[in-house]
C-alpha cells in the first residue's frame, strides 16, 4: 500500500482499505494490508468500493479472470477501476511474476470480467523504454560499483533527455510499438 498516505492526505477520500494475498512479499512491516485475499473470493461485499487501485498487481495474478470477476463485484455502479501494469520489466517477485499483458489481451480479460468504459493507455513509448533499460542495466545488471558509479553520471543525463522527449499522448496500440507498461482507468 505504497500510497495510501499520498491518497489520504489533502484529497476527499476518507477511507482506504488495503487487500493483499497471503504469499505476498513484505516491503514494509509498519504497513500491513487491512485484508488477506484467498485468490477466489475477495472479503467484502458487492458494491462496497467507489474505486478500487491495483498498481503494479495484475502481472502477480495467476487467475486473472477471477481477480477482474471480483474487482467488477465490489464496485459500486459508476464505480472506477485503475491500474498500472509493467510491459517492459525484469523478472520481479520471483515465482509470483506471471504474466507481460498488451494493451490487446488485458482490454479482453476486461471486458469478459463485464467492463465496458475502458481506457488503456502506455506509460512510455520507445524514448521512455531506452530510458529505462538503460536506468535498470546500470542500476541492477552485475558491474563492478566503480563503473556503476560512473556509468551512472554518464546516463543520467542521457536518460532525463529520453524521457523528456517521450510522448505518451501520442502513443498508438499498432504493430512495433514499444511500451515501459499500460495503465487503465475502468467504469463499471
Amino acid at each position: 500500500m505504497p500510497y495510501k498516505n499520498f491518497i489520504l492526505t489533502d484529497t476527499s477520500v476518507e477511507e482506504y482499505i488495503g487487500l493483499d494475498i497471503e504469499s505476498a512479499l513484505v516491503y514494509d512491516d509498519d504497513m500491513q494490508p487491512d485484508y488477506i485475499w484467498d485468490g477466489i473470493k475477495m472479503p467484502f461485499n458487492d458494491h462496497s468500493f467507489d474505486v478500487v487501485l491495483a498498481t503494479e498487481v495484475i502481472e502477480h495474478v495467476p487467475k486473472i479472470d477471477i481477480y477482474l470477476k471480483e474487482v467488477f463485484r465490489v464496485l459500486k455502479k459508476d464505480g472506477v477501476f485503475f491500474f498500472t501494469i509493467p510491459f517492459l520489466w525484469p523478472l520481479h517477485e520471483v515465482p509470483h511474476d506471471e504474466y507481460r499483458y498488451t494493451p490487446y489481451s488485458i482490454k479482453r480479460h476486461l471486458m469478459n470480467a463485464g467492463f465496458k468504459d475502458i481506457t488503456i493507455k502506455a506509460t512510455g513509448g520507445w524514448h521512455a523504454s531506452m530510458a529505462q533499460m538503460l536506468g535498470l542495466w546500470v542500476k541492477r545488471s552485475i558491474i563492478p560499483d566503480k563503473k556503476r558509479k560512473f556509468l551512472a553520471t554518464i546516463l543520467k543525463p542521457i536518460i532525463k533527455y529520453l524521457i523528456s522527449i517521450d510522448q505518451t499522448h501520442k502513443i498508438t496500440f499498432k504493430e512495433g510499438q514499444m511500451l515501459t507498461g499500460l495503465y487503465g482507468i475502468v467504469k463499471k
